[in-house]
């Protein structure tokens, strides 16, 4: 049976840096043209708003669910197989909407890049 062939992949900054460390010509990656550099920062500054929105939105809810559970003290009070509600709440209600924003966030990105 033979082997695949493993191959390494690696950005062009990479690809310069370990051939100047090898004592070889570096050959500097292609520069971006001033249409192509403006077009790159207009996505990269999109990609970061969304970014924060995101970020915002998942500390919002790991912070504000838990003081909301505090607060409402009916929640504290109930138990489900002797374990608080509240703890359950604040132990598995978050991930689905953390996977939603993830996948959320995940679209924006891609909806920027196109």
């Amino acid at each position: 049976m033979s082997r695949q062939r493993r191959v390494t992949v690696t950005s062009p900054q990479t690809a310069v840096v370990l051939t100047a460390r090898r004592g070889g010509i570096a050959v500097p990656p292609p520069r971006l043209t001033e249409s192509e550099r403006a077009r790159a920062e207009r996505i990269r500054r999109t990609q970061l708003r969304w970014a924060a929105f995101s970020l915002t939105g998942g500390a919002a809810l790991l912070v504000g669910l838990p003081a909301l559970l505090h607060l409402t003290s009916v929640l504290l009070a109930l138990r489900v197989a002797d374990v608080p509600v509240a703890w359950l709440a604040v132990a598995v209600l978050p991930y689905p909407f953390l996977a939603l924003l993830a996948w959320w966030q995940l679209r924006r990105a891609e909806q920027t890049e196109r």
